[in-house]
């Protein structure tokens, strides 16, 4: 099963690099090194030989793309400001939430890579489709899982700073305007997840600190006795369940 996520990960990066860098190549060159993606022996030429290639991209690529074309910026956002907003300094850890973080995008992501797996990885280790038409329905389903999610005043802004001709659909848009896109509609999302979580742990602050001023405990910090009440009442409402569950919804 790892291995498996392994080659799907990998080959959502390959698809997303040679969309970005080179557009709808159908050779991939290398010093030494020359592949055809339409000869029949190419997916053995590309797993066996380019194996290290692919690695060593992963490593070096993977934290971007992960961030920038997936529903990870949203939720590891979100979490931060729940952090903050409770008054826990370092709890939890940071190690924590972006574990969390990447697990949840691994299970909200899960529909849009099983489907690039079906539509466009096996179709071509079967050679059932040409180098083209691999890196088409590989990038497809991502883009469109980026286009739910974006704004379209954000959409418009990069659009419009591009020297492109006005796009007839939304297919037609690369993959240099959808992700900046993406990305700034997902920070959108999350600070305005992150002021409705604020609101109440404000107001809980805002009652202790009134109740200490009338009893004239002025030298007391309010964080330190609102503290142990924000964290029940994080707990008596079930927030764990209540705010992940509405990070998952907000992609169905």
């Amino acid at each position: 099963m790892k291995k498996k996520w392994f080659i799907l990960f990998v080959a959502v990066i390959f698809i997303l690099g040679f969309q970005l860098v080179g557009g709808w190549a159908s050779e991939i060159h290398f010093p030494g090194l020359s592949f055809d993606l339409d000869n029949p022996q190419a997916p053995k030429q590309i797993s066996g030989i380019l194996q290290v290639v692919f690695l060593l991209t992963v490593l070096s690529v993977a934290p971007a793309i992960l961030i920038m074309t997936t529903s990870f910026t949203r939720v590891a956002v979100v979490l931060s400001f729940l952090r903050q907003a409770i008054g826990t300094q370092q709890s939890p850890p940071t190690q924590v939430i972006i574990g969390l973080a990447l697990f949840l995008t691994f299970f909200i992501m899960q529909p849009v890579w099983e489907k690039i797996q079906k539509d466009a990885i096996v179709p071509y280790t079967r050679h059932e489709i040409t180098g083209e038409e691999f890196l088409k329905r590989g990038v497809t389903p991502l883009k469109d899982f980026m286009l739910r999610q974006t704004s379209k005043k954000d959409l418009a802004l990069f659009i419009s700073f591009s020297q492109e001709e006005k796009p007839q659909n939304a297919e037609s848009l690369s993959l240099a305007t959808v992700i900046p896109a993406f990305v700034i509609s997902e920070l959108k999302t999350a600070f305005q997840i992150g002021f409705l979580l604020y609101v109440p742990f404000i107001i809980m602050d805002m009652v202790v600190s009134s109740i200490l001023l009338s009893m004239g405990m002025m030298m007391l910090p309010p964080v330190m006795i609102s503290l142990p009440f924000k964290l029940m009442l994080f707990v008596l409402v079930d927030g764990w369940n209540m705010l992940v569950g509405s990070l998952v919804k907000s992609y169905l």
